[in-house]
Protein backbone atom coordinates (compact mmCIF):
# COMPACT_ATOMS: atom_id res chain seq x y z
CA UNK A 1 0.00 0.00 0.00
CA UNK A 2 1.32 3.40 -1.00
CA UNK A 3 1.45 6.15 1.65
CA UNK A 4 -1.10 8.17 -0.34
CA UNK A 5 -3.62 5.30 -0.48
CA UNK A 6 -6.76 5.56 1.61
CA UNK A 7 -7.18 2.83 4.23
CA UNK A 8 -10.23 0.58 4.26
CA UNK A 9 -12.31 0.97 7.42
CA UNK A 10 -14.59 -2.04 7.91
CA UNK A 11 -17.75 -1.08 9.80
CA UNK A 12 -19.43 -4.38 8.90
CA UNK A 13 -19.00 -7.44 6.69
CA UNK A 14 -16.08 -9.36 5.30
CA UNK A 15 -14.95 -10.95 2.06
CA UNK A 16 -13.79 -14.46 2.75
CA UNK A 17 -14.05 -18.03 1.57
CA UNK A 18 -16.76 -19.14 1.82
CA UNK A 19 -19.21 -17.64 0.84
CA UNK A 20 -17.13 -15.71 -1.76
CA UNK A 21 -15.39 -17.76 -4.43
CA UNK A 22 -11.68 -17.12 -4.98
CA UNK A 23 -12.44 -15.27 -8.23
CA UNK A 24 -14.97 -12.99 -6.52
CA UNK A 25 -12.53 -12.26 -3.67
CA UNK A 26 -9.87 -11.30 -6.18
CA UNK A 27 -12.28 -9.06 -8.11
CA UNK A 28 -13.45 -7.38 -4.89
CA UNK A 29 -9.84 -6.87 -3.81
CA UNK A 30 -8.85 -5.32 -7.14
CA UNK A 31 -11.83 -2.96 -7.14
CA UNK A 32 -11.31 -1.93 -3.50
CA UNK A 33 -7.62 -1.32 -4.25
CA UNK A 34 -8.58 0.98 -7.14
CA UNK A 35 -10.85 2.92 -4.76
CA UNK A 36 -8.01 3.20 -2.23
CA UNK A 37 -5.82 4.71 -4.93
CA UNK A 38 -8.41 7.41 -5.58
CA UNK A 39 -10.06 6.07 -8.71
CA UNK A 40 -13.77 6.81 -9.19
CA UNK A 41 -15.55 3.67 -10.34
CA UNK A 42 -18.75 3.75 -12.36
CA UNK A 43 -21.04 1.20 -13.94
CA UNK A 44 -20.81 -1.74 -14.29
CA UNK A 45 -18.58 -1.95 -11.19
CA UNK A 46 -20.17 0.63 -8.94
CA UNK A 47 -23.25 2.80 -8.70
CA UNK A 48 -24.20 5.68 -6.38
CA UNK A 49 -26.44 5.00 -3.37
CA UNK A 50 -27.82 8.44 -2.44
CA UNK A 51 -30.56 6.72 -0.42
CA UNK A 52 -27.85 5.89 2.15
CA UNK A 53 -25.95 9.16 2.07
CA UNK A 54 -23.52 11.44 0.26
CA UNK A 55 -20.54 9.70 -1.34
CA UNK A 56 -22.12 6.25 -0.74
CA UNK A 57 -21.93 3.61 -3.45
CA UNK A 58 -22.65 -0.03 -4.15
CA UNK A 59 -19.75 -2.12 -5.46
CA UNK A 60 -21.05 -4.92 -7.68
CA UNK A 61 -19.33 -8.31 -7.66
CA UNK A 62 -20.63 -11.17 -9.78
CA UNK A 63 -19.94 -14.62 -8.41
CA UNK A 64 -20.99 -18.14 -9.28
CA UNK A 65 -24.77 -17.92 -9.04
CA UNK A 66 -24.65 -14.90 -6.69
CA UNK A 67 -24.50 -11.14 -6.95
CA UNK A 68 -22.50 -9.67 -4.08
CA UNK A 69 -22.76 -6.05 -3.08
CA UNK A 70 -20.39 -4.01 -0.96
CA UNK A 71 -21.88 -0.76 0.31
CA UNK A 72 -19.13 1.82 0.82
CA UNK A 73 -18.54 5.52 1.32
CA UNK A 74 -15.59 7.49 -0.01
CA UNK A 75 -14.24 9.92 2.59
CA UNK A 76 -11.26 12.25 2.20
CA UNK A 77 -9.13 10.03 4.42
CA UNK A 78 -10.62 6.51 4.07
CA UNK A 79 -12.98 4.12 2.29
CA UNK A 80 -15.70 3.02 4.74
CA UNK A 81 -17.17 -0.46 4.22
CA UNK A 82 -20.75 -0.36 5.53
CA UNK A 83 -22.20 -3.69 4.41
CA UNK A 84 -21.46 -6.81 2.39
CA UNK A 85 -24.43 -8.86 1.21
CA UNK A 86 -25.76 -11.20 -1.46
CA UNK A 87 -28.30 -9.27 -3.53
CA UNK A 88 -31.19 -11.52 -4.49
CA UNK A 89 -33.72 -8.94 -5.75
CA UNK A 90 -33.62 -5.95 -8.09
CA UNK A 91 -33.89 -3.49 -5.23
CA UNK A 92 -31.63 -3.12 -2.22
CA UNK A 93 -33.46 -4.40 0.88
CA UNK A 94 -34.62 -1.68 3.26
CA UNK A 95 -32.84 -3.49 6.11
CA UNK A 96 -29.50 -3.04 4.30
CA UNK A 97 -30.17 0.66 3.70
CA UNK A 98 -31.29 1.21 7.31
CA UNK A 99 -28.34 -0.71 8.79
CA UNK A 100 -25.89 1.19 6.58
CA UNK A 101 -27.34 4.53 7.68
CA UNK A 102 -27.11 3.48 11.34
CA UNK A 103 -23.48 2.38 10.95
CA UNK A 104 -22.59 5.68 9.29
CA UNK A 105 -24.31 7.65 12.01
CA UNK A 106 -22.52 5.68 14.74
CA UNK A 107 -19.18 6.06 12.95
CA UNK A 108 -19.63 9.83 12.65
CA UNK A 109 -20.63 10.05 16.31
CA UNK A 110 -17.60 7.97 17.40
CA UNK A 111 -15.13 9.99 15.32
CA UNK A 112 -16.40 13.32 16.67
CA UNK A 113 -15.83 12.34 20.32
Amino acid sequence: MDASDKPLVWLHGEIKTSPFSQEARIEAGVLLRRLQQGENLGLPHSRPMPSIGKHCHELRIRDTGKNWRIIYRVDDDAILILEVFNKTTRTTPNSVIDNSKKRLSQYEQDTQD
